[in-house]
């Protein structure tokens, strides 16, 4: 028959203290009077009692477990982006000996922040409130995919903005005037700043913006069908190269293109966004923007791990994009 392990309710009860006396002795705290610390020394050695490391960890603050918090959205474990950010955190995580607590969020509920020592956002999407919650209470934080200039929180964030017009800029080279732009949901800041960059880039090479040639989604492939459909709806006016704000999304596009029996690049070029690896093994390989989503998640459990050691000042940084040039662009005349 098992028998019950001794609980600290036990050493209190043996040594004739209270159960926060106990737990000032098993946390070395300083403060306790000599002959108590012997009683209840001595209790724990007549019961054997071995006190939960994790409840340890909880009375002295530290429960070596960070907890990344990622805006809950429908196909979040089959996404890229989402995979590489925890192939990133948790592969430094593990290094460093960080234990890493999973949160999905819907942004409406509050976080515990007392069963962890720090917090990674990933993104701000209806949740800002969480992440103030977090500096209010002091709890080290970092956020990332979002370059966080009005919250005084550590960020790391890649540039979509330049990533965008080297995109834009690229099919400028090739030729191309009439481009248009499938962009992401405009609730992120990453969709937000593509949108910026390509106008930038048109701007920049005296281009006139065709409102009909910007459209926003939700990111979902589905609106990228109908996107692209609009888009080569427009005939004569169609456009002759498409930057689209995600790798999946410009494959979507790519087979629509391919359906209304036009060919990549021949007659339309498509660019996009991530470095997905699904975006070498379709109907052409595709060009796109990559983003470190890696090395993001990286750098901000170094971050992290800094503050909860007690770093003071905050940090923002800002990871450039790379353009990677395949075979879905042509120079046109």
């Amino acid at each position: 028959m098992r028998t019950k392990s001794a609980g600290i309710e036990d050493v209190a009860r043996l040594a004739g203290l209270s159960i926060t006396t106990v737990s000032r002795v098993i946390n070395k705290a300083a403060t306790v009077r000599e002959d108590n610390r012997k009683k209840v020394e001595e209790a724990v050695r007549k019961l054997r009692f071995s006190p939960s490391p994790h409840a340890q960890a909880l009375a002295g603050g530290k429960t070596n477990t960070i907890a990344l918090v990622i805006p809950r959205y429908e196909g979040i474990f089959y996404s890229f982006y989402a995979l590489e950010l925890i192939r990133g955190i948790g592969t430094l995580c593990d290094a460093l000996r960080l234990n890493l607590l999973l949160y999905l969020t819907e942004g409406r509920d509050s976080l515990n922040g007392k069963l962890v020592s720090g917090i990674i956002f990933a993104d701000i999407i209806n949740n800002r409130f969480q992440v103030e919650s977090a500096i209010k209470e002091k709890i080290p934080a970092v956020v990332i995919n979002n370059f966080t200039e009005g919250l005084s929180v550590s960020c790391v964030a890649v540039d979509n903005l330049q990533g965008a017009k080297e995109a834009v800029n690229y099919l400028i080279g090739l030729g191309h005037k009439k481009i248009a732009h499938i962009a992401g949901d405009m609730i992120t800041q990453a969709a937000r700043f593509r949108l910026e960059g390509y106008k930038q880039a048109l701007c920049a090479r005296g281009i006139k913006e065709n409102p009909d040639y910007i459209i926003k989604t939700d990111y979902s492939r589905g609106q990228a069908r109908r996107a692209a459909e609009k888009l080569l709806g427009l005939n004569a006016d169609a456009p002759t190269a498409i930057f689209v704000a995600s790798d999946s999304m410009a494959l979507e596009a790519v087979a629509v293109i391919k359906e209304k029996g036009k060919r990549v690049p021949e007659d339309i070029s498509i660019v996009g966004f991530d470095d997905n690896p699904s975006a070498l093994y379709g109907p052409v390989s595709l060009t796109t923007v990559r983003q470190p989503l890696i090395k993001m998640g990286e750098e901000a459990v170094r971050e992290l791990n800094n503050l909860i050691k007690g770093k003071k000042e905050i940090t923002r940084a800002m990871l450039p994009a790379e353009l990677i040039v395949r075979d879905s662009c042509k120079v046109v005349q």
